[in-house]
This record gives structure tokens, sequence and C-alpha cells, in this order.
């Protein structure tokens, strides 16, 4: 007989700011190396490697040699949630300078939570699909209309390659800076791709905020029926 879940350990590797910040930079699927962690920690090298060798060892984070260098990732999209879990419930906290705030602010309105599409942009765009009868919301996980398949084929998404996948189709994950839910999964996956491919939505270097670009704002407009300030679009 299995006993409880001991998660005393993993709180204990998140309860530290560093190792936290760290864990959040590769929220959005990205590989970085040790030392753009170190300073997305704000910490020392020597540090930073402390940190992200407990990571590693404790599950959270894996790890790539390439030549004299680490690159490190997220283990999965489990962690992902473990950090959107967390956040849902963690107190909110002031900005500390005006950059800090200007970055939490395009955070919230679009972001990669892993591989698909998070913040503000991501929760409207799924409560868009529900309202069109394109989506059905079914406990944990959104059911594809028929609609809805013929819609997202439209758009240039194979949704048979999310059906072939081995990770759940259509979950719906809480947004922790929404509190509503997004899509995720490997339909959720693939439409990030596919936004992305389109030009709709564009990476930034330093950061998981994904930038809305004009076009994307147009598009889901007219795709979508997705209205978005343009102010928030910039």
């Amino acid at each position: 007989m299995l006993a409880e879940a001991e998660v005393s350990p993993l709180a204990a590797l998140l309860a530290d700011r560093a190792r936290a910040a760290m864990v959040w930079a590769l929220s959005d699927g990205r590989t970085l190396p040790a030392c753009e962690l170190a300073l997305r920690g704000r910490v020392t090298p020597s540090t930073a490697s402390s940190h992200l060798g407990k990571l590693v060892a404790g599950g959270l984070l894996t790890v790539e040699k390439q030549g004299r260098h680490r690159q490190y990732r997220l283990a999965g999209p489990q962690v992902v949630g473990l950090l959107e879990a967390l956040a849902s419930v963690a107190p909110a906290v002031p900005a500390r300078s005006f950059q800090d705030g200007q970055r939490a602010r395009a955070v919230r309105f679009a972001r990669a939570c892993y591989d698909h599409l998070a913040g503000r942009v991501g929760v409207e765009l799924a409560a868009a699909l529900v309202q069109r009868g394109r989506l059905r919301l079914r406990g944990r996980d959104y059911q594809l209309t028929r609609a809805g398949e013929r819609f997202l084929e439209r758009l240039g998404i194979d949704v048979s390659r999310a059906r072939e996948s081995r990770r759940a189709f259509a979950r719906a994950c809480l947004d922790w800076s929404e509190r509503k839910h997004h899509l995720a999964g490997a339909l959720g996956a693939l439409l990030l791709e596919r936004l992305l491919a389109l030009g709709w939505l564009e990476r930034t270097a330093s950061s998981r905020a994904l930038r809305l670009c004009e076009r994307g704002r147009r598009g889901l407009a007219q795709r979508f029926g997705l209205v978005l300030p343009s102010a928030l679009a910039d």
C-alpha cells in the first residue's frame, strides 16, 4: 500500500526565491544555460550551480550537456502545473520597480505556460471557443466539437496530431493570474504553435511573456471574435 505523497521536499525546493525564479524562467518550455539562470535568480554562478543541482536531484529540472556547457529545462509540464497551483493561492506582491511592473503586466496579459497559451489572451481565447460552440468544458478537460475541429483545421491545425499524442488531448488548465481556465494539453500546444507560426504572437527574449502583434489582434478579432484593446497589444 502506498503512503500519502510526500510534498515537503518539493515545497522546500521552491521555498528559496532564487530557485523559484529559475524554475519560473523555464516555465515556457525553453532551455537556458546556468549563467542565464544565475541572472534570473540574481545569484552568483557558483550559487546558481548549487541551486540547479538541487532542482535536478529533486526532479523539477533536467540537464543536458553541450560540450562544456549545461542546458537546463523543466522536467515536464507537470512542473508548470505545480507552479501555477502555488501562484493561484500565493498573495500578490508589489513590483519593486517600474520595469518589474511592466514585465509582470506583460506576463499576465499573454504568456507561454510550458507549451500552451496562458494569461488574459489564453483565457479569453478559450472562452471564445466555448461561447461559439467549438469547445465544451467537461470537468478537467475540454471536448472538441465537430464545428471546433473544422474551425481549427481551417486555421491550419492538424487535430489528428493532438489525438495521437500520449498526453491529455484538451486539458482545462486553471490560469493563476486570471483565475479562469485556458486550453492546455496536446491541442493547446498545437494552437500556440500555430499562432506563433502565423506571426500573431511573438516570443520575447528575456521573459516568458508573449507579444501580441497587430496582425494577431486583427486575426483574433476576425477568426475568434476576440476583441482585445490595442493598448494592451502593443
